[in-house]
């Protein structure tokens, strides 16, 4: 086994060279950054160049205004395009003007946009002196000056390729890009699983699935090992790849000194290209699959790949099915009509072969049993069948019967057909679909899936930490002090539901309030965990006075701003300050809410989440926006209200896998809840989003065919879907806003400014969650709508 020899490599190459005398700078291009001092985005010969100058670092253009902190292969020139093999913030890109790395002097390494918020860190600490240099491997490495101590290394957290020499350990992973011309995190990951086996991994918006080594085969049927505990993978100078669990290769052009990088690319294939060095082409001198087809995921669901090797790969949609985004084949293809017919038959499809979900297997069955196998189930999309050769001279016929029709790919050599069942009136003779390649142009443009704004940007990720370790450990020291006094303030009362008590609330009788609310007798509103009732307290403050409708529900409204509560016997309620307007759902079908009230209810609600989901002690997710949660004081400002659903995480938890069931209402709900993906903030986010455009427009996100649309019927469709048409469908005209607009806030608005209003709500409704903002980045763009000046 290899181990052994890969871990005294390994512990070789993270040790630090010999010091270097040299600090200096030559024409710009600097040998190392030192403590104080930063690389600004508005020089462009502020970049680090290797001792050899066969690799630099700096920032590099990957959108419209949008650019990363990366390191590229320096010849050839840029001028064309460069050989990217590491970038810092590939899915936050910075601005371009006033961005800057700066290795501050307490050691920590930070990127910020133009408008100072950082986007990147080392998360580094340092009492001795540090600097930055990018070594002749294209390691970039953070290295105190005296004790030659490796404080942080790129190496240590590759993104899409490994360079000689550069290790693959049970802390890293290789992530695709998401296309050709788009750095941004894609779908394929390459890592050590929990089997201590080399993995390749679909990641999809929708599924996930293994694919390489096959997941039907035992890992020594596939000539791996899980018996050790190392998990460490290295590629040679040399071109050998050598593995912890026995897996190994060499290149074709193995033992010869050639530029070598090993990539995950885009597609989901593992490749090892080669070059001379200053050569500008690169060759592929080994690759995981020479059928790239097999790849999951390769053209999405409801679609199969066929592979020509003069062009690449192709996509075609299966017969009733039409390209989702034609701009992003990966996505597949969907249905060509919504509706479902009862009765349906099959297309047989030679050679065309769809990889799992399969609901069941049959050993020895006939064709015709398979199809009445699978008209008997509603969920049925289709059939393989196929015949085994097992050692015998007669085929065992199988049937493979699907849920989802994914991983399809057209191969001659496959011995079993697919039978696609379709509506009867409307079976397809023949299979003339259009297909695309998959692959981009040479020429293509850099573009992001997201536009990026020109103007200043302030991103406020992880601004807490940032200013924790930035500041020092006497401020860590003080925020810890700080916590112990808060701690040292709050009682837990010892009920089985553990609810809170803190000093500066007052906890009532359940008498108390039955005399202030007159036994309950005023509703003014009704949430998810119970109904709110107007109450006057013994100092003639009004309240609102809401009765949980049981004791595990609510423990988080305990931390929002409010005037006390009650603990008593089974008795559960919550004191706050009552609001003169109500939920913004009743004001909604007023007249009273104009332009300005919208937008100042948009902002602040944004605030709100924001709040909750990045300032608060504990990261709080609401997992209920709408408007009927929105309450607005005597001067429309919000107020998020009604946390009985929401759910309480540690600060540094970023997936919360805790959730037991489905959260929300119909319509305000985000995808994650629906395909059962982790939930973050991101759902919250999402339902803001519906709640911005149903101010806007006035109309429930399920819509329906009851609303009118000048004189006729709007046809069932959401609301997002809705207003995305009017933005950018086939008859999107210039005057989309006022289409869309509720008649009810007149004509006194400014169109630039909603226009942008709901921009930002579109961004928010994103399907993927990565696509959208953060809460505190709506907060900014709406911010910068505010200041800016538009005629009207």
């Amino acid at each position: 086994m290899a181990t052994p020899f890969l871990l005294i490599v390994f512990f070789l190459i993270i040790s630090p060279p010999p010091a270097s005398s040299s600090t200096s700078t030559i024409h710009g291009d600097s040998i190392t950054l030192n403590q104080g001092s930063s690389l600004s985005i508005d020089r462009p010969d502020h970049v680090l160049i290797s001792p050899n100058a066969i690799f630099t670092a700096g920032f590099y253009p990957v959108g419209d205004n949008a650019y990363s902190f990366a390191i590229w292969f320096t010849e050839p020139s840029c001028s064309n395009s460069c050989t990217v093999v590491w970038m810092a913030n590939r899915d936050l890109p910075v601005n371009g003007r006033n961005s800057k790395l700066s290795l501050l002097k307490n050691g920590n390494l930070i990127l910020t946009d133009a408008g100072k918020s950082v986007v990147w860190e080392s998360n580094t600490f340092s009492f001795s002196s540090s600097y930055l240099q990018l070594y002749d491997t294209g390691n970039l490495v953070l290295i105190t000056s005296r004790e030659r101590v490796i404080l942080w290394q790129s190496f240590a957290s590759p993104t899409d390729t490994l360079l000689p020499l550069q290790p693959l350990t049970r802390d890293s992973l290789l992530v695709s890009s998401r296309r050709l011309t788009n750095f941004s995190s894609g779908f394929y990951k390459l890592f050590f699983d929990d089997d201590n086996v080399l993995r390749l991994v679909y990641d999809g918006p929708e599924v996930s699935s293994a694919f390489w080594p096959d997941h039907w085969l035992l890992s020594r049927e596939a000539g791996r090992s899980s018996y050790n505990s190392s998990r460490i993978a290295l590629l040679d100078s040399f071109g050998n790849f050598t593995s912890s669990d026995n897996f190994s290769f060499s290149s074709m052009d193995y033992g010869q000194q050639l530029q070598r990088r090993l990539t995950l690319d885009f597609d989901g294939n593992l490749r090892l290209y080669s070059r001379e060095n200053g050569n500008g082409s690169w060759v592929v001198s080994w690759q995981v699959f020479s059928q790239p087809c097999k790849i999951h995921g390769a053209c999405g669901p409801n679609s199969v790949c066929k592979y020509i090797p003069s062009f690449g790969r192709k996509c075609s949609c299966l017969p009733g099915y039409k390209i989702k985004n034609p701009a992003d084949l990966s996505l597949g293809c969907e249905p060509e009509v919504s509706s479902v017919e009862t009765e349906a038959t099959f297309i047989g499809l030679p050679h065309v072969e769809m990889y799992g979900y399969d609901f069941d297997i049959f050993e020895n069955y006939t064709l015709e049993m398979c199809k009445e196998v699978c008209l008997r189930r509603y969920d049925c999309k289709g059939f393989i069948f196929k015949f085994f050769y097992q050692n015998h001279p007669d085929n065992i016929p199988y049937c493979f019967p699907k849920l989802q029709l994914l991983n399809g790919y057209i191969a001659p050599n496959f011995k079993g057909d697919l039978y696609l069942k379709v509506p009867k009136k409307r079976p397809s003779k023949h299979w003339s679909a259009k297909e695309q390649n998959l692959d981009c142009p040479a020429g293509a443009v850099k573009q992001l899936d997201r536009r990026y704004d020109k103007s200043n940007g302030n991103w406020s990720l992880k601004i807490l930490l940032g200013f924790v370790i930035s500041t020092g450990i006497i401020e860590i020291l003080s925020l810890v002090l700080l916590w112990l006094y808060f701690t040292r303030q709050q009682k837990i009362y010892s009920t089985s539901e553990d609810y809170f008590h803190a000093t500066d609330f007052r906890r009532f009788s359940y008498s108390e309030l039955k005399e202030a609310t007159k036994n309950f007798s005023e509703e003014i509103g009704r949430g998810a965990t119970g109904i709110v009732y107007k109450g006057v307290l013994d100092d003639k403050r009004v309240a609102a006075i809401k009765r949980l409708n049981s004791a595990s529900q609510g423990e988080a409204e305990f931390l929002a701003e409010m005037w006390g509560y009650c603990a008593d016997k089974k008795h559960r309620l919550l004191v706050y300050a009552n609001v003169e307007k109500g939920s913004l759902a009743k004001n909604l079908s007023s007249m009273e809410l104009d332009w300005e009230k919208r937008y100042k209810i948009a902002l602040g609600t944004a605030k709100g989440l924001a709040y909750l989901h990045e300032e608060c002690l504990e990261w709080v997710l609401h997992c209920d926006v709408k408007p009927q949660n929105i309450l607005l004081d005597a001067d429309y400002e919000p107020k998020v209200s009604d946390f009985g659903l929401s759910r309480l995480l540690s600060r540094g938890q970023l997936h919360n896998s805790s959730f037991s069931k489905i959260r929300g209402t119909r319509g305000y709900m985000s995808p994650e809840w629906i395909f059962n993906l982790p939930i973050t903030s991101k759902v919250d986010v999402y339902s803001y989003g519906v709640v911005v455009l149903e101010m806007v427009t006035g109309r429930s996100p399920s819509m329906g065919g009851r609303v009118a649309d000048k004189g006729r019927l709007v046809e069932h469709k959401r609301l997002v879907e809705w207003v995305k048409e009017k933005k950018h469908g086939a008859f999107a005209k210039s005057w989309w806003v006022e289409e869309i607009t509720d008649p009810a806030i007149g004509m006194e608005y400014n169109r630039r400014k909603l226009e942008g209003l709901v921009g930002v709500a579109l961004k928010c409704v994103e399907e993927c969650r990565d696509d959208r903002p953060t809460m505190s980045q709506v907060v900014e763009m709406l911010l910068r709508l505010e200041n800016d000046h538009y005629p009207n």
